[in-house]
């Protein structure tokens, strides 16, 4: 009977990692039922659901140029034409750029990318559970592997105590010890089998919800929404995508 506490050890592997895999999915689940649904995004949360806090500073640069409101030239710089922002993004901007009104791009994008208003619009998406937070979607793929780890320690485990030289006699109806080490190996295996199933895709932005919506956002359609959707490389001018690709020189 030395293979027994080789089993406890299996079933403790098992039911752990399988328990935290429940967990983890729970808190995925409850986080989906609080999303909202029959709502449109706007152009600055759709671009932090398709590219993050630096497409929402894109974004908000691209249009600011399109008003004339800002020159971006060829070489990377932006010029300030209207020192006033018309909401808080262009002010955010406005306030990376500096007092000299010129700046690179580079800078302002993540100075920009940093203010309060985009952490402002962050929370707002997770609140509506449209946004992933903060280690949501690694919690579960880490509970995932765990059930994966505990899998193969079982498999082990199994392995050493079926090789282990019998210990007497075997009684007449004794249930092999395979099928014990099977009990703990079809708990890892289902646990596998649902999350395969019932989790949903995180991205590294957008939950399910959020992704349910950005798939309605028409991408070829204006500019400013195509940039949100796809980023600076989706814009007409080529000027601005060279401005956005420049990379000045050491």
């Amino acid at each position: 009977m030395f293979w027994v506490p080789l089993l406890l050890l299996a079933c403790a592997a098992a039911g752990l990692s399988c328990g935290r895999l429940c967990l983890a999915t729970s808190r995925a689940a409850a986080q989906e039922r609080s999303a909202g649904h029959g709502r449109e995004l706007t152009l600055y949360e759709t671009a932090f659901l398709s590219g993050g806090p630096s497409r929402v500073a894109d974004v908000t640069l691209v249009g600011m140029a399109r008003a004339r409101r800002l020159l971006i030239a060829h070489t990377g710089w932006a010029t300030v034409v209207d020192p006033v922002g018309r909401d808080d993004m262009e002010r955010s901007v406005l306030g990376a750029i500096g007092p000299a009104g010129q700046s690179r791009i580079a800078p302002i994008r993540l100075g920009a990318s940093a203010a309060d208003p985009v952490r402002a619009l962050a929370d707002r998406l997770v609140a509506a559970g449209l946004a992933v937070p903060d280690g949501l979607g690694a919690g579960v793929a880490a509970a995932v592997r765990q059930v994966w780890a505990a899998t193969g320690a079982v498999l082990a485990l199994g392995t050493v105590a079926v090789l282990m030289p019998a210990q007497g006699p075997a009684a007449t109806g004794q249930v092999p010890v395979a099928v014990w080490f099977s009990l703990p190996l079809l708990l890892c295996v289902a646990c596998l089998v649902i999350a395969r199933v019932e989790v949903h895709p995180y991205t590294r932005w957008a939950s399910p919800a959020g992704q349910r919506l950005l798939g309605a956002v028409p991408s070829g359609g204006e500019e400013l929404t195509a940039v949100a959707v796809r980023g600076v490389r989706a814009t007409g001018d080529p000027e601005l995508r060279a401005a956005f690709a420049h990379r000045p020189r050491r």
